[in-house]
């Protein structure tokens, strides 16, 4: 048994569940942190599991909680990233050596993480590692938010066929565990992984050879994409906010002025990572129909 400790916040989420699972595979002690009433408690019990509340607005209380520590993951919701500054700081104050922040995704180098670097400066035993993996591959297929498989329908954003990364739950859960056991080599930056890279075009027709059905599309530019999503933000608490960040999502993942495509970049070797081949990819789009 590792002994490791390794705390994980958003456990319950689309890749909390499978990160947590890699990390019993590993054979890592991991502290879940709950919010207070939160649905952690339904997590199934495992001998390497701690469940400890904790009010992710209280440093004090996420301190009390973090100790002995080495590493904290956080998997939190999009929504909730704002939370990490407070975790952020329980972190250093706790001795925590590795902090690997809620921003899975694309080639962000976003503000809300641009305490990390600082806090590196001034605790020599702290360190970061970010994770851009573009869209879940598996999740964005099941929810329609890439294509729709079940359905057969998509929006094809800039025309459809703009190359982009995009990552499975599991392979991003093995890129962490690559960060856990490559400490030296992963302290401090921003890493590229994918699954794959591909297009929308292409993921349709691997379903149209699958099941000869007809699909039905609409396009959208992501200019008018992210006029939408400023206008939302613009609402304030009248807006949608989660629209505006899927709307930004968007645009990230399908305008190649955001570096959507990983391959000149990527660190999957460094984390253990292997690409899928189009036979994967399309067995994959296929076990959605």
């Amino acid at each position: 048994m590792s002994s490791i400790k390794v705390a994980l916040a958003g456990a319950t989420g689309n890749l909390g569940v499978t990160v947590l699972k890699a990390l019993f595979d590993a054979k890592l002690r991991v502290t879940v942190l709950s919010r207070i009433h939160g649905n952690s408690s339904k997590l199934a019990q495992h001998p390497n599991l701690t469940i400890i509340e904790v009010d992710f607005n209280s440093t004090h209380s996420l301190i009390a909680a973090l100790q002995e520590v080495e590493v904290v993951i956080s998997c939190v919701a999009t929504l909730a990233i704002g939370s990490q500054n407070t975790l952020i700081d329980a972190s250093v104050a706790a001795g925590v050596k590795r902090f690997i922040p809620a921003e899975f995704g694309m080639d962000s180098r976003n503000p809300l993480c641009a305490s990390l670097p600082e806090k590196v400066d001034s605790n020599e035993s702290f360190s970061y590692t970010g994770i851009a993996n573009g869209l879940f591959l598996d999740w964005g297929l099941k929810v329609g938010f890439i294509i729709n498989p079940t359905l057969h329908t998509a929006t094809l954003y800039n025309g459809g066929d703009v190359p982009f990364s995009t990552t499975s739950l599991a392979d991003v859960a093995l890129a962490i565990l690559g960060v856990i056991n490559n400490p030296a080599s992963t302290a401090n930056q921003l890493l590229y992984i994918h699954s794959a890279v591909t297009t929308q075009n292409k993921l349709i027709q691997y379903a149209k050879n699958t099941d000869g059905k007809e699909w039905h599309t609409t396009s959208k530019d992501t200019g008018e994409v992210m006029q939408e999503s400023v206008a939302e933000l613009a609402k304030g608490i009248q807006g949608d906010a989660q629209a505006a960040m899927d709307g930004f999502c968007i645009c990230a993942s399908w305008n190649t002025d955001y570096g959507c495509d990983f391959s000149n970049r990527l660190n999957n070797e460094l984390l253990g990572l292997e690409t899928m081949d189009e036979a994967e990819l399309k067995s994959l789009v296929g076990s959605f129909l």
